[in-house]
């Protein structure tokens, strides 16, 4: 298939995002037509104009961040899985790969723990946060090799502690014993009782990432040819790795700390918008930020405005990637060969 052109798709997918946001934050028990959640801005940021207060803490106060906090998670783990899978050369990888997600679990858990058993008040944010950053550094250590990293280590690496801290989430569930419907629902991803504190954390972490993934976009291209390619075009391939791997670690971290576990999102989004863009990584990050910021913000406002009970925002995305990343593997696999 041949590539549309970058531009259009760039815009045609940002006036995608705006019609969503504006769709759902209109959607709900109380339903606001388009006008008028643009007139309940505008008053709220120029501080006159004559709007329903009703209406104004609905949209603003309450819809508003949920959106825009699941647009940035869903963009944030799109762009994680564009960076993961150039680097690791593999169009498997996602954010979670590396066990980014099992270190934000296990950090969430803990929290969620202490506070049910030792009626402590410790931020669920920042441990996840924390046991994210954590586990990308024991995985860093574990595959490190002359301070040089392999893609097979990185992966085996992220297997290993991974499956470590899925023991230890285990383990938590069961010191939990009776509350451990909490961590289950933590686990499962929500956006609900979003504020805007969580859309300055997540946009500023994401939209720094993204920064830095487009000043390294054409060492992303090169680095995607293989080691040996990248270092005789003179990338130092071991620094921007660990420049790269870092920041989509953060923004990850950033992302998980928020929302809870969400799979699939950078798995798919980076194959759908290769597919239509190409494999460009300058036009392929702000492209899968677009796209990932549409998918998961359309899946949350299903869960929260159009089924009758809401779901877990991980859970819609499971059931709708899974027979995709299914459909995308065997058409690989068909298509690779004997390969």
């Amino acid at each position: 298939m041949r590539s549309l052109p970058a531009p259009y798709l760039f815009a045609a997918l940002s006036a995608c995002l705006v019609m969503t946001v504006l769709t759902a934050a209109g959607m709900g028990y109380i339903s606001v037509p388009a006008r008028e959640v643009i007139s309940a801005v505008t008053a709220r940021l120029s501080g006159g104009g004559h709007v329903d207060p009703v209406i104004s803490m609905v949209v603003v106060d309450v819809r508003l961040p949920r959106i825009l906090t699941a647009a940035i998670v869903g963009g944030g783990l799109a762009l994680a899985g564009v960076i993961f899978q150039a680097i690791l050369l593999n169009p498997l990888a996602d954010p979670y790969t590396l066990g980014v997600s099992a270190g934000a679990a296990f950090g969430a858990a803990l929290a969620l723990v202490a506070n049910v058993t030792a009626m402590l008040h410790l931020p669920v944010p920042l441990f996840a946060f924390t046991g994210a950053m954590a586990a990308m550094a024991a995985v860093l250590a574990l595959a490190s090799t002359g301070g040089r990293y392999s893609t097979t280590s990185l992966i085996l690496s992220g297997v290993i502690v991974a499956a470590i801290l899925s023991a230890g989430i285990g383990f938590l569930k069961y010191l939990a014993d009776e509350q451990v419907s909490v961590i289950i629902f933590w686990l499962m991803g929500s956006f609900a009782s979003r504020t805007w504190t969580d859309v300055a954390l997540t946009g500023t972490f994401t939209l720094a990432g993204l920064a830095v993934a487009l000043f390294h976009g054409r060492d992303l291209n090169i680095m995607s040819l293989g080691p040996r390619a990248s270092e005789s075009l003179g990338v130092e391939t071991a620094r921007a790795r660990k420049t790269l791997i870092t920041t989509a670690t953060l923004v990850t971290a950033a992302c998980v700390s928020v929302s809870g576990i969400i799979g699939f999102v950078g798995l798919i989004i980076p194959h759908l918008m290769r597919f239509v863009a190409g494999p460009d990584n300058r036009a392929l990050l702000p492209l899968s930020f677009l796209a990932g910021a549409v998918l998961l913000l359309a899946a949350d406002t299903v869960t929260r405005a159009v089924l009758p009970a809401e779901v877990p925002i991980g859970i819609l995305t499971s059931l709708i990637g899974g027979p995709f990343f299914c459909y995308i593997f065997r058409r690989r696999h068909m298509g690779g060969g004997g390969r």
